[in-house]
């Protein structure tokens, strides 16, 4: 059977595709288009190594979350093959709403239409597909099952994503101190009154799970030259968006033209499956290729900024600690404007200031522990950890970016 197909992944080893069914999901267009996304954006300006994709991690959480299915089953939750499959699917599909370049361009390509909505969709239309097979699945990933530890086990501040996301990133990047120790959580893993806990024996494993993330946030995930890069690309895909508009032939594929021209709405997406379809065409390829064509446009934004990027002359980037005061933005704006010798009114494509935030736990969506006495505390209120309760603070940090020439 084409379910029992291996797969050699570099983080776990060979992983075992245990169904017709999730085959079928993995074998479809909509899935395969996984590959042609990185996972970390670009990193790889910071990380050469970080050329992973969605698809990797996919497969990756779906192996973890069957590794904490049986263990749970193995400490006496009973979970029926409906519900084991269901589970595996909801976390295959968790990220198939994602768009080029993943959270880069969330919201530029798009207006206010998150992954998260646009992954529903997607497992709707599979569902359609394949005769309501997925019923349980969307259940499960709308947090509308009765059973709640199954969400959680997709969703949560220890959900599988987290523990397959953090191993992967450290993996390909090479930064060796964000890594976890996910079979042990794994292992400590329990459900007591339909909750995920963790067993008191894990608890400094939650504690270096958390530590690990908060630093690869900032090391990796924020890090001030992804940030930069990050901007320059969405500015990009704003001045195309606005030539686009305006009726120019920028010579980019049929699916990104289209959401060039538009700003659809998530109603839009709701109403017409043809979007959706046009949406799940599009890949980082399509942003590369366009990038390459515009290296030569007429439009000196558009071909300064894709110039940049194919030379990697990313924008000089300041982050601190500190909000930076309107005066000093002002001077920079004004030293930028004049070496770059540009009109106040293209400034915004080559000049982005705001702030990056990051926390280590947030204690809304708490980890629970399950004591020695049979108790459910909150992780941030177990014994002699105060690191957690300090890491539930959120940390912001500002930054100003800018181009240095055109």
């Amino acid at each position: 059977m084409k379910s029992h197909k291996i797969l050699n992944d570099p983080v776990y080893g060979f992983i075992t595709i245990p169904s017709e069914l999730i085959f079928t999901i993995i074998d479809h267009p909509f899935f395969q288009r996984l590959r042609r996304i990185k996972q970390l954006g670009l990193t790889d300006y910071v990380y050469p190594g970080a050329l992973h994709t969605r698809f990797h991690h996919a497969i990756g959480a779906m192996h973890l979350m069957s590794i904490t299915l049986d263990q749970l089953r193995n400490k006496g939750t009973e979970i029926s093959d409906e519900e084991y499959e269901s589970a595996l699917i909801a976390i295959l599909l968790h990220d198939i709403g994602h768009g080029p370049f993943s959270h880069a361009l969330e919201y530029s390509i798009l207006q206010d239409v998150p992954h998260e909505k646009l992954s529903i969709l997607a497992i709707e239309f599979f569902n359609r597909e394949l005769g309501g097979k997925l019923n349980l699945t969307l259940r499960i990933f709308k947090n509308q099952y009765e059973r709640k530890f199954f969400h959680q086990l997709v969703s949560s501040q220890l959900d599988i994503d987290r523990l397959d996301y953090l191993q992967r990133d450290c993996f390909f990047t090479g930064v060796s101190e964000g890594t976890i120790g996910a079979d042990r959580i794994i292992k400590m893993m329990a459900v007591k009154n339909d909750q995920v806990v963790i067993e008191e024996k894990g608890l400094y494993s939650i504690e270096n799970f958390l530590s690990a993330r908060r630093l690869m946030y900032w090391q990796v995930y924020l890090h001030k030259t992804t940030v930069s890069a990050e901007k320059m690309l969405i500015n990009l895909i704003k001045r195309a968006k606005v030539l686009a508009s305006q009726g120019e032939d920028l010579h980019v594929t049929k699916s990104f033209e289209l959401l060039l021209k538009n700003d659809f709405t998530l109603a839009d997406f709701e109403q017409n499956t043809t979007l959706l379809r046009a949406f799940m065409i599009l890949d980082d390829y399509d942003i590369w290729g366009a990038i390459k064509q515009w290296q030569s446009h007429e439009d000196y934004v558009l071909r300064s900024i894709s110039l940049m990027f194919l030379d990697r002359k990313l924008f000089k980037i300041k982050l601190t600690n500190e909000a930076i005061s309107d005066k000093e933005l002002a001077e920079l704006k004004a030293k930028t404007i004049e070496k770059l010798n540009i009109p106040e009114a293209d400034l915004p494509y080559f000049f982005s200031s705001g702030k990056v935030s990051n926390y280590g736990y947030l204690a809304e969506d708490r980890i629970n522990i399950l004591t020695k006495k049979g108790e459910v505390i909150d992780v941030a209120k177990a014994a002699d950890l105060p690191n957690i309760r300090i890491m539930s603070k959120i940390v912001e940090k500002y930054y100003v970016c800018y181009a240095r020439t055109l």
